[in-house]
């Protein structure tokens, strides 16, 4: 008899353990990796600070930015949609790589939002939601080393023929809008690290960003240190979305709880309010755009 029960705890441990695995591969199986360039990333987590995402509200504070709305907002519409799977993030440094892993199924979302017209190159591979920043939203600042009197100089369109700028053809309406303004010089570099340094250190006189929410809207990463053109805007003529692959098995539930969630947050202005609150959206009143 003895024997017997034993017996029988030994095997109610062994399915507790089982069942354990079960479970720890059930959780595991529920989290989707996300791949995220490093710098958004530790930003994003300054920001978060252990806050239930769904229910942030108040977009302001030091390290939010543009890249750090995109995550949170699509984190809020996938959950409102009822995409009910959590994130594992994988940080890096990544620009281009994630289009490739986006393309083969290995990648679910970006949560750094694409232009159109980039998104549309990849459309046999991707699904596009709706619009998260809408055409004619998008006004950057003129960002350059804040010893560029120079540059902090520039009123008007013509003042650019004196200024040389930086970006990629890969980021095809920043690329199309600086070929259109008269600089002195286009100069290309893929990596957006590298164009920010290249300004900090004054080899190239200016970088298109995002406004941001300092006091001053300047920004500011390790060593640099970028300050806009104050009230002088360029306008990037292009849509801004979300892209979710086709190939990923769970790419069609993902578009359609990421449509159904960017619904709803446009429709109580808590899209507007977000990039407002960040500093990304400015009041087009007080900022002259040249390329208007």
């Amino acid at each position: 008899m003895l024997k017997s029960s034993s017996k029988t705890k030994l095997i109610l441990a062994l399915f507790l353990i089982f069942q354990s695995y079960v479970c720890a591969f059930t959780s595991q199986a529920e989290q989707v990796v996300i791949y995220i360039r490093d710098d958004v990333y530790y930003d994003y987590v300054k920001f978060v600070d252990g806050k239930d995402i769904l229910a942030i509200r108040d977009f302001s504070g030091k390290t939010i930015r543009r890249d750090v709305v995109d995550m949170i907002i699509a984190q809020q519409a996938l959950k409102i949609g009822g995409f009910e799977h959590s994130f594992e993030y994988v940080p890096g440094k990544l620009n281009f790589r994630n289009t490739k892993l986006l393309e083969e199924g290995k990648l679910l979302i970006s949560f750094d939002s694409y232009w159109l017209s980039d998104a549309k190159k990849m459309e046999n591979d991707v699904f596009i939601s709706q619009p998260l920043i809408k055409n004619g939203e998008y006004i950057a600042g003129i960002y350059t080393n804040p010893k560029n009197t120079a540059v902090l100089a520039i009123k008007s369109l013509e003042d650019l023929s004196q200024f040389t700028s930086v970006s990629t053809p890969k980021w095809a309406t920043d690329w199309k809008t600086l070929q259109a303004l008269p600089l002195k010089e286009l100069i290309r570099e893929d990596e957006w690290l590298s164009q920010a340094r290249m300004v900090n250190l004054g080899w190239i006189d200016f970088i298109l960003m995002p406004f941001h929410s300092t006091k001053d809207q300047s920004f500011t990463m390790e060593k640099i240190h970028l300050v806009p053109v104050k009230n002088i805007g360029i306008e990037l003529k292009d849509s801004r979305h979300y892209v979710i692959s086709k190939k990923h098995p769970l790419g069609l539930k993902a578009i359609q709880a990421i449509n159904i969630g960017l619904t709803a947050l446009r429709k109580e202005q808590r899209i507007e309010k977000a990039y407002r609150q960040s500093g990304f959206f400015v009041d087009k009143n007080n900022i002259k755009v040249l390329n208007k």
